[in-house]
């Protein structure tokens, strides 16, 4: 099972017991997350498609530590021109583990949706 979820602005797919380094959280190390917007879910083969997110599905995480990234060189130059300019940048991270999957109300409601759409037609 997995899940493509949206945190702090970017997606990434996730697992059970997965370690990702998303960009800074405002959370405690040790403490619990849960993120509401889950974009994409897969049961075994089985994928919900949310527009944009899926209603009722979740994925709950723990904050392991908050770190800083490897340094990132930039280097401009511009040539016979004498000009050249070098600068660093460190990202602020934090890295999280996935604890848990929950999304068993979304296939329901589409399912719920369906049948508002055959009662309708007739």
């Amino acid at each position: 099972m997995y899940a493509i979820v949206e945190i702090a602005g970017q997606q990434f797919k996730v697992s059970k017991d997965l370690k990702v380094y998303v960009n800074r959280l405002a959370h405690e190390e040790g403490s619990k997350i849960s993120f509401d917007k889950v974009l994409l879910l897969d049961d075994n083969g089985k994928i919900t498609l949310g527009a944009p997110a899926i209603e009722g599905a979740s994925v709950e995480a723990k904050v392991l530590q908050h770190l800083k990234g490897d340094k990132v060189i930039i280097f401009k130059k511009k040539r016979r021109k004498g000009y050249k300019k070098r600068n660093g940048h460190r990202q602020y991270l934090t890295q999280i583990v996935i604890e848990g999957i929950s999304g068993s109300a979304a296939p329901k409601k589409k399912a719920a949706k369906k049948a508002e759409v055959e009662t309708t037609e007739e």
